[in-house]
């Protein structure tokens, strides 16, 4: 089952009036599959991040269409879109994002609360996102209390805790160290296999694209290349870097 369909969507910055237009995007067309983990790279400027705020109704496209669950995300406006990006997509930062004020347990509630759920459902999903991640014994925290990485563990379990649709990370591990990193990759991982959960990390670090199930590769605002794992993450590696060398630039 298709959760993302995206049809030549095009984005293009400036003002054609003045001659001056960048086109970030130029005619992407891309599927994402229920319990997908999909990687996207690209150097500096390939468009991966504007595909990601456009997927994330972020931002607004040129032209082309994004569906959703099925729903057409360009045609939401106002409360309806509000109400989307709460309850069918999960976001998770490089910089977590997480409220200093809230404890690690109310930070993860935050869209439950918001969407009005009951007590005891919100408890129930609390828990079970907190097990998954391995950050049950840290609820009762403040952010400034634990580490970098559990501090994005918490922001995934955040991220999931509405069981969304899709799950977007934009390079979750770019502030961590690597023993972190790894963590948070792990834990992706493992949520999409044993949860099912569909994820769509941009990354610029090989590694963090290894434990993706898929990987597409963005140059100048169009689809360069495509890897698929084969369940050996040291040989998808492999085969990553070398699509890598082939593109060169900047992966920042």
């Amino acid at each position: 089952m298709e959760i993302v369909l995206i049809k030549n969507l095009k984005k293009d910055y400036g003002s054609r009036l003045g001659g001056n237009v960048t086109q970030a995007l130029r005619g992407i067309n891309l599927s994402v599959e229920q319990g997908e983990f999909l990687g996207v790279m690209g150097p500096s400027g390939s468009g991966k991040t504007t595909l990601l705020n456009c997927i994330s109704t972020i931002d607004t496209p040129t032209s082309g269409h994004v569906r959703i669950g099925g729903e057409d995300i360009l045609s939401l406006k106002g409360k309806a879109l509000t109400e989307f990006r709460r309850d069918k997509l999960g976001f998770v930062f490089q910089d977590f994002n997480l409220l200093d004020t809230l404890t690690l347990e109310e930070n993860i509630l935050l869209p439950l609360a918001l969407a009005r759920m009951p007590v005891s459902e919100i408890e129930k999903r609390v828990s079970q996102a907190a097990g998954d991640l391995g950050i049950e014994d840290l609820l009762g925290k403040y952010p400034y209390e634990v580490s970098m990485g559990q501090k994005q563990r918490a922001a995934v379990a955040r991220a999931i805790v509405g069981q969304p649709h899709l799950v977007l990370a934009d390079e979750p591990t770019g502030a961590l160290d690597s023993k972190s990193g790894r963590d948070v990759l792990s834990s992706f991982a493992r949520l999409n296999k044993e949860r099912q959960a569909t994820v769509l990390m941009v990354t610029h670090d090989p590694f963090a694209a290894s434990f993706c199930s898929r990987v597409v590769f963005l140059k100048d605002g169009l689809l360069f290349n495509e890897l698929i794992s084969g369940g050996e993450r040291g040989e998808f590696f492999d085969r990553i870097m070398d699509v890598l060398a082939v593109m060169g630039g900047d992966l920042r």
